[in-house]
């Protein structure tokens, strides 16, 4: 699929000698949804600004649909929709007032009937005269997003969305994500989150002190590091896992009610069948088992604390 974005040995040393970005390669296919997960600090923010051109990089080269961030900047940037982290907004101004105005800077024809679709979309259209100053935190979030998208960008970062937003507006925002990626809109997301990019993104991209250390289809990734445990409750509590049984790969719960056998699916053998057999020549009886699957923040944390 084509990229829609393109970064190629990016870099970013600030005037103190920290650098926080290390030589990134990365490409967004139009389209997509991608996260971009890492922990506080990794550089994910100052990659998004990079991208947006708010950042100057030190090193590599930036295309947004083709254009160079840096050598044709207002191209570039007429394709890019930014929703930051902070709510920076004009607070005695009202919300029509402010979306329209940002529609205005980037040189877009006055188009009163997508303010007013995207301030339906965003359920702000009560609240189109009010003053900014006026909204809650969430509102004010939702602001940001109809700003992003005023001039009609092929392109939406959204960095940290949903940071303070009540869990039905996430949901609604969600909605709205996927509405613009059937409009051919490609969706960049950072969020704390890890249930979002679960939920909404068809790849993550993980960085972690200014390095990619993975990028990958969402179900890719989870089919090759995602482990699925079997979990057994036993009869009587154990003390501690048979020495008979060291070979395995179990965990006994703290009070020793349950056993955890951790085992990968995909394989041919998964061993469930030897574990069992092995239990009742222990005398280890059960009273119900259940099965679960790795969540992608489980994925993130492994590779997360793993990676050197």
């Amino acid at each position: 699929m084509q990229a829609i974005i393109s970064v190629k040995q990016l870099s970013k040393v600030y005037a103190g000698g920290y650098q926080a970005l290390k030589s990134v390669d990365l490409e967004i296919r139009r389209g997509e949804i991608f996260a971009l997960l890492g922990p506080n600090g990794a550089g994910k923010t100052t990659l998004i600004n990079a991208i947006c051109g708010i950042v100057n990089p030190s090193g590599g080269t930036i295309l947004a649909d083709g254009h160079d961030v840096v050598t044709d900047y207002r191209a570039a940037r007429a394709k890019i929709g930014l929703v930051p982290q902070e709510l920076a907004t004009d607070a005695f101004e009202s919300v029509w007032a402010t979306v329209s105005l940002s529609r205005g800077i980037f040189g877009k024809a006055p188009n009163p009937a997508h303010i007013e679709k995207l301030l339906r979309q965003l359920s702000l259209w009560d609240k189109k005269d009010a003053r900014i100053m006026t909204l809650s935190g969430g509102m004010k979030r939702r602001v940001m997003i109809a700003k992003a998208l005023s001039h009609e960008p092929q392109i939406l970062f959204l960095d940290e969305p949903t940071a303070g937003v009540d869990v039905v507006l996430r949901r609604d925002m969600w909605d709205m994500v996927r509405g613009l990626r059937e409009q051919g809109v490609t969706i960049i997301l950072t969020t704390h989150y890890i249930e979002e990019a679960e939920e909404m993104a068809d790849r993550i991209g993980v960085i972690r002190k200014g390095e990619i250390i993975l990028v990958e289809d969402k179900a890719v990734l989870m089919h090759k590091l995602g482990k699925k445990q079997l979990t057994l409750h036993l009869q009587r509590p154990l003390a501690q896992i048979p020495a008979a049984l060291a070979g395995q790969a179990l965990a006994l719960s703290s009070d020793g009610n349950a056993i955890v056998y951790t085992f990968d699916a995909q394989a041919e053998q998964t061993g469930i069948a030897e574990l069992l057999r092995q239990l009742g020549e222990q005398g280890i009886d059960f009273k119900d088992l259940q099965s679960s699957q790795s969540s992608l923040e489980d994925i993130f944390v492994n590779l997360v604390g793993a990676h050197p």
